[in-house]
């Protein structure tokens, strides 16, 4: 007997929720989309429209109330992902959480504990782990092919920075860009134990009036006493910039960026390529759809998912541990963000 499809309730049907939304309607078997709800009715109306959603509510503690829906997909401002999460935990629905979880290592904690009391999932979403060049450093870093990792180097870079209002509630350069490239550290090096920063205001004033920065460099120590460097720009005019490189005592394993096509022209003035994507949307689409499609089967084969609450957590500390580092000038461990960390 084939199982019943798994049932969604998308909270949230933004940029992000609208891309999750279409992933389970159109491309992910086993699942369907049962219940959207949004605060803006027309936005809400539209994507429910678009995808064939017969079901919408205002409220998102509507959705938590339908006895058919399994587990909800949170792409709501990270404000409001605390109470959002509470809720569903009691509701003993699953959940899919965007990132960060909470800019609070108190609230995050306090999360970890209700999902594990409720008995239900909570996988936050690190969308880049799905990522298939990612996915192939992380595999042959495992596999041994670099030897000892021994240095990491993660650049990522914006193509432009985003409105003032999007920065004065997002937490910050280091818990809203840099996040990723924490969790993609630890992902493909193992634990930090600490962090030194330097950042600054190179690119929009609009930062330093919000109290943030546009640019950094991050360093890192792992346990391992592997050693990582971090750099972030909100502002790359010629795209998105995304690389990975792994350096060990065997060899070394980087991945460059992606762009539309792989043409190489040269001319009597040089040689000339495309620039990369120009968008994070157009840059992840495969690692959107993973990381669902991820979730999605972690549910129905009733495993464990592979990104965790805990996951979510080790990230904010670190960004934390990075814009402490800033504002001190010096080398921060982990230990002082998050006494638990000596233990991660």
């Amino acid at each position: 007997m084939t199982p019943r499809k798994l049932r969604f309730g998308v909270l949230g049907v933004g940029r992000i929720g609208k891309i999750h939304a279409q992933n389970l309607v159109n491309k992910i078997e086993g699942a369907e989309v049962a219940a959207l709800s949004d605060v803006l009715p027309d936005q809400l109306a539209a994507v429910a429209a678009a995808l064939g959603v017969p079901r919408t509510y205002p409220d998102y503690r509507q959705v938590l109330q339908l006895p058919d829906v399994d587990a909800v997909i949170i792409c709501t401002p990270t404000d409001t992902h605390y109470q959002l999460i509470l809720d569903a935990a009691a509701a003993g629905k699953h959940i899919f959480c965007e990132k960060p979880v909470d800019l609070s290592i108190e609230k995050i904690e306090r999360i970890n504990e209700a999902v594990q009391k409720c008995g239900v999932q909570l996988m936050v979403g690190f969308n880049r782990r799905f990522d298939p060049n990612f996915l192939k450093v992380r595999e042959l870093v495992k596999s041994g092919k670099v030897g000892v990792p021994h240095v990491l180097r993660i650049t990522s870079r914006d193509p432009a920075p985003p409105p003032e209002h999007y920065i004065r509630a997002s937490g910050g350069l280091f818990l809203d860009m840099t996040i990723h490239d924490f969790d993609m550290a630890r992902y493909l090096m193992g634990e930090v134990a600490e962090v030194y920063a330097r950042a600054n205001v190179l690119v929009d004033p609009v930062f330093e009036k919000a109290g943030d920065w546009d640019t950094a460099i991050v360093t890192l120590a792992f346990r391992s006493g592997a050693i990582g460097a971090i750099d972030n720009s909100r502002k790359a005019v010629y795209g998105y910039d995304q690389r990975v490189e792994v350096f060990g005592s065997e060899g070394m394993v980087t991945v460059k960026n992606n762009t539309p096509d792989n043409h190489v022209c040269l001319d009597r003035t040089g040689v000339h390529s495309a620039l990369p994507l120009n968008f994070f949307m157009d840059r992840y689409t495969e690692s959107y759809l993973g990381e669902m499609r991820a979730f999605v089967d972690a549910l129905r084969s009733n495993q464990a998912v592979p990104v965790t609450g805990t996951d979510g957590l080790a990230a904010v500390v670190m960004g934390l541990a990075a814009a402490t580092s800033v504002r001190e000038n010096r080398p921060v461990k982990l230990t002082e963000i998050h006494h638990r960390s000596a233990s991660a």
